[in-house]
């Protein structure tokens, strides 16, 4: 079998919760060695999320973000788990860590030392609102305060977050970027090495979250005006909502005038592509309302899949509203990936990603590791 394309890296993982987990095994996915140190007792909160619980005890919440890692438990108060984690440190090539300002190095546990005493170290360091904030960073509080709430929900409804929790999401992949991005840095570096700072990486919620408002921050800083809530409509783009056909609701996205054309001629509405008061994207937002209302009373007349296959055929974008269970079993059918797979490590890895080890128990490995250090996955390629 070929070698993943980060196979030999280390990753000592001192993060929990979500953000940090999903960026170490996105890592691990790749191919890394990760081992996951948890403290005494209870772990990673994550493991008492639930339920659901699988039958093992593990958390369905757990098993999403922590595979391909193995499990030591050690406690930094201890003066020899200490040593054993700043050995591990040593010898590994990321560190990652969510942990509130000051807290590690009160521990003993001194990034910057460390840094300069290992020249191939990579920091990553997830906080909520930055260094020197001592606030705990929860996805729920950042959606709130970083305008995400504000934009989502119906149009008059109550401030609405998003039904996953996408800023943790977001954060664990802006992490996995820097650390990768220092990770190419420090091989074209050779010799030469990188300095400490730039072997420092800090990502925050709150940085990746308003980052990630995207166009929609752009459109404030443009007008001046405050973003509005559109439920599921496109404050750019019409059409570009959700509308219900005779028996389920389907998504429809146009977005270009071309789009527009090809769409209504495919679905039988030639007066609506005809009509120069709706030729561009800039008159279709000037008559909204008349287009969603014609769309809608259209679209009532037939089935979704009825619909679909003629915008299929055309190129025009368009989508079910599937259920979870459903987006699920399509994601597996195309990785062929068990359904009972998934249950046990997680949805399937991205790119060219493998599932080598499952979710680790509570200090599954500690014996190994402590015994073995990193040599317990084996020498490096």
């Amino acid at each position: 079998m070929e070698s993943l394309l980060l196979s030999g890296v280390r990753v000592l993982d001192l993060s929990r919760v979500l953000a940090g987990p999903l960026c170490s095994m996105m890592l691990g996915d790749l191919g890394a060695s990760v081992i996951k140190v948890e403290r005494p007792g209870l772990g990673d909160e994550t493991r008492g999320w639930g339920p659901p619980f699988a039958e093992d005890g593990q958390s369905a919440y757990f098993r999403s973000v922590n595979r391909n890692k193995m499990s030591l438990v050690a406690d930094f108060v201890d003066p020899a788990d200490r040593e054993l984690v700043i050995g591990l440190i040593a010898d590994a090539d990321i560190v990652l860590e969510n942990f509130l300002p000051g807290a590690l190095a009160r521990s003993g546990i001194d990034a910057d030392a460390l840094l300069a005493r290992n020249s191939r170290l990579i920091w990553c360091t997830i906080s909520g609102f930055g260094p020197s904030s001592l606030r705990p960073g929860y996805d729920f509080v950042v959606q709130a305060e970083s305008g995400w709430m504000a934009i989502t929900g119906e149009p008059g409804g109550d401030p609405m977050k998003a039904g996953v929790a996408m800023v943790d999401v977001t954060t664990g992949k802006d992490a996995a970027i820097g650390i990768l991005a220092v990770l190419a840095a420090r091989e074209r570096a050779g010799a030469a090495g990188l300095s400490v700072a730039q072997r420092r990486v800090h990502v925050t919620l709150q940085s990746s979250a308003v980052a990630a408002l995207v166009n929609v921050a752009q459109n404030t800083l443009v007008t001046g005006a405050e973003a509005a809530r559109w439920g599921n409509a496109h404050a750019n783009l019409v059409p570009y909502q959700l509308f219900r056909a005779a028996d389920r609701p389907f998504v429809l996205a146009v977005g270009s005038d071309p789009q527009w054309v090809a769409a209504m001629q495919a679905i039988g509405c030639p007066d609506l592509a005809a009509d120069p008061a709706l030729a561009t994207n800039a008159g279709r937002l000037a008559n909204r309302a008349r287009v969603v209302s014609a769309l809608a009373q259209h679209f009532a007349a037939d089935t979704a899949a009825a619909w679909m296959e003629r915008l299929d055929r055309a190129g025009v974008p368009c989508g079910l509203v599937r259920s979870v269970t459903e987006a699920v079993a399509q994601r597996l059918h195309d990785k062929d990936f068990s359904v009972t797979e998934a249950a046990r490590v997680g949805l399937p890895p991205l790119w060219n990603g493998s599932v080598r080890l499952a979710p680790p128990h509570h200090g599954e490995q500690s014996v190994t590791v402590r015994e073995k250090g990193w040599s317990s996955f084996g020498n490096r390629p």
